[in-house]
């Protein structure tokens, strides 16, 4: 199979075509003929290696010990292993794998759900990661209810797409903030108010609200409590600006060190992905209540050029590998 492989950590021209084996499944497992991928931010980090903690997540120092990026994928079921029962050859489904920059990729089935028949397997492939942290961010970490006030903080990416949606669907009311070229996309995705942060500076605001959903990691933390309500939860999701490598550890551990000492609930989001969540974004897509936002698509011989595009910043949404 053609796979998108990485040999050693670098910029995106580390990244290179080559034909592998397939993966071979066993127990569990579900081998996916890949038709559609998106690129995260972690695949970004990975392929660089920095910040340097990122290299004890993958498990190689010197290089990445799986070599195949890729995380979300959407496709239809190839081959199950001997202990699957949830999946079958010719399910279409969509989660997360092992490589997805390929071919054909191995996923177990806690990490997959049916694909959502309103939604392309490009639109689908676009859901997993950023969906369901934007839907943990929200449910499980901020514990949003009906009627609250949401700030969503950088808006205008792949999580922040989903979260002022997501929002909307639990019965908040939503202030989505982002740039100057994706205000309209925010009042179509339903946000209830839109700032554009290049006019207006949010945290000069007397208004306060429930729960700051921050993506962008641009304002500061102490901003940013100052915007809730004294009972507020403000939800870390972004570390800073993604060119600085060294941002999103940065965040995270001032987060983490401020929390024991504000009022307010600061909750560093944390997020797992399983079946369950999976298949309640795959219910909120039926319901039309949910529309992935794809800015670009790319063949699989052009990823390294999506992780450029990706570093680049202002991406409306999610950028998609279209494979087959």
């Amino acid at each position: 199979m053609k796979a998108v492989v990485q040999e050693r950590y670098g910029s995106p021209e580390v990244l290179h075509l080559e034909e592998i084996p397939r993966p071979e499944v066993a127990d569990a497992a579900v081998l996916i003929r890949v038709r559609a991928a998106s690129v995260n931010a972690m695949d970004k980090y990975i392929v660089r290696g920095k910040p340097f903690f990122i290299r004890f997540m993958v498990g190689g120092l010197r290089r990445p010990r799986d070599r195949v990026r890729g995380v979300d994928v959407a496709g239809v079921v190839e081959a199950v292993g001997t202990g699957s029962g949830r999946f079958h050859p010719g399910d279409e489904v969509f989660g997360t794998a092992e490589g997805s920059f390929a071919e054909y990729a191995k996923a177990t089935e806690e990490h997959l759900a049916l694909r959502p028949r309103s939604l392309t397997f490009e639109q689908a492939a676009a859901l997993p990661i950023a969906g369901v942290t934007a839907l943990w961010g929200l449910r499980e970490n901020g514990q949003l209810k009906p009627g609250q006030q949401v700030v969503v903080y950088g808006a205008g990416g792949g999580v922040g797409t989903y979260a002022v949606q997501i929002a909307k669907a639990l019965g908040a009311r939503v202030t989505a903030v982002t740039s100057s070229k994706h205000v309209d996309r925010m009042r179509a995705l339903g946000a209830d108010e839109v700032v554009d942060y290049l006019k207006e500076d949010l945290s000069a605001r007397t208004q306060r609200y429930d729960i700051f959903f921050d993506v962008s990691g641009t304002l500061s933390l102490g901003a940013c409590r100052r915007l809730l309500n004294p009972g507020g939860t403000l939800v870390v999701v972004g570390g800073g600006n993604g060119r600085k490598t060294g941002a999103p550890i940065g965040r995270i551990v001032k987060a983490a060190l401020l929390k024991r000492l504000a009022r307010q609930r600061i909750v560093i989001c944390n997020v797992r992905v399983r079946a369950q969540d999976l298949e309640e974004l795959a219910r909120l897509a039926e319901a039309a209540k949910v529309m992935p936002v794809v800015d670009r698509q790319y063949p699989l011989e052009q990823v390294a050029d999506a992780m450029r595009t990706l570093a680049e910043g202002q991406v409306a949404g999610k950028l998609v590998i279209h494979i087959a």
